[in-house]
């Protein structure tokens, strides 16, 4: 086989990672765990990951009864402790209802704990419960990220601020401390919109797509929307990366038979809120299948799936969300296993490959 050198940089380039929201998991007698340990089956995942040399390791923000991670950040540097290589970051950190300069000053002690590694990846989050609990109006939904999502920015320069808008007090050559050794990669979490793709580009954030749903492809607009953006504000290049979930085991039926159950207990009573139809074996292949979003079988298919995501997209990072309802933590600990030793060397052959 010959290999084109170029397309072996880009092989070798390409980051991969994995993203949990700590959802509250079931023992493998299908017994719920507590959310304090799943919490601590959490920092264990990313000892994993770590260890096996995966590049990114992404905890998740929510407020509700499925998910036992409210405070991402305090997982993450539990698991910074732990760990050595390995970037440690959000997915995704909820903007809108948090205060920019507390979350700065968080992210930037958590990069000192863990030596450099922090990112974190800012989004709106696609649940709504921190509004009202932290004593947001939703009335304000948009103008809360785009105010926050600019002091953010500016905060990023690590120099006394000079700030006002209409959602929290004004800001006249304020500090902010700790200051970090190198700054803080950070990213927006988009999840489809032109607008959103646009005001990431313009504050200077790399792009991550959370593609929870459809074919990849349907997201290359975005990405070319993105690159055009950075260059009409006069930024250097900045780098996309794609969010999806998934799961790997042995084989494609093994993986398919562990993940349906838990997909379908999370995907049922998000829904009942939501007033979607109830999850089917039907729509879950189609989830699975070549068009879908859910990156789900043995090494080989998985593999090749996100080779083809990343040619299509052009990524600098794919980052799998291989926690899935109440999947069990053995279950999500061999997936970790295939993942890195399998599936990614599996990945870097074929987009070697000419």
């Amino acid at each position: 086989m010959r290999v084109n050198q170029r397309e072996t940089l880009m092989a070798n380039a390409v980051e991969f990672g994995l993203d949990t929201f700590g959802d509250v998991t079931a023992d493998e007698d299908g017994v719920l765990l507590s959310e304090a340990q799943t919490i601590r089956n959490v920092v264990a995942q990313a000892e994993l990951a770590d260890e096996l040399g995966l590049s990114f390791f992404g905890v998740g923000e929510h407020h509700r009864r499925e998910f036992a991670v409210s405070s991402p950040e305090i997982v993450l540097a539990a698991a910074a402790a732990r760990t050595s290589r390995i970037h440690l970051g959000t997915a995704v950190t909820v903007l809108s209802s948090d205060d920019p300069v507390r979350l700065y000053e968080r992210f930037a002690t958590l990069d000192a704990v863990s030596q450099g590694r922090a990112e974190v990846i800012l989004g709106r989050g696609s649940f709504i419960e921190s509004f009202p609990l932290f004593g947001f109006d939703l009335a304000d939904y948009e103008t809360l990220f785009e105010e926050k999502l600019e002091l953010f920015s500016i905060l990023r320069d690590e120099k006394p601020v000079t700030w006002s808008g209409r959602t929290r007090s004004a800001l006249t050559r304020a500090d902010v401390f700790p200051k970090t050794e190198h700054g803080i990669r950070a990213w927006v979490g988009v999840g489809g919109s032109p607008e959103s793709v646009v005001r990431t580009a313009r504050y200077g954030y790399g792009l991550m797509l959370a593609i929870i749903g459809g074919p990849a492809a349907g997201f290359r607009p975005y990405v070319d929307l993105f690159h055009r953006s950075l260059a009409e504000f006069g930024r250097e290049p900045l780098p996309v990366g794609v969010h999806s979930p998934g799961h790997v085991a042995d084989t494609d039926e093994q993986a398919w038979e562990e993940l349906y159950p838990a997909m379908e207990v999370n995907r049922n009573a998000i829904g009942a809120e939501r007033g979607w139809p109830p999850y089917s074996r039907m729509q879950f292949q189609r989830d699975v299948g070549p068009q879908g979003a859910v990156y789900a079988g043995s090494p080989e298919t998985v593999a090749r799936k996100i080779a083809e995501t990343v040619r299509l997209l052009g990524l600098d990072r794919f980052d799998l969300k291989f926690s899935n309802g109440t999947l069990s933590h053995e279950r999500m600990m061999r997936s970790i296993e295939l993942y890195a030793t399998e599936v990614v060397p599996r990945v870097r052959t074929l987009l070697a490959a000419e």
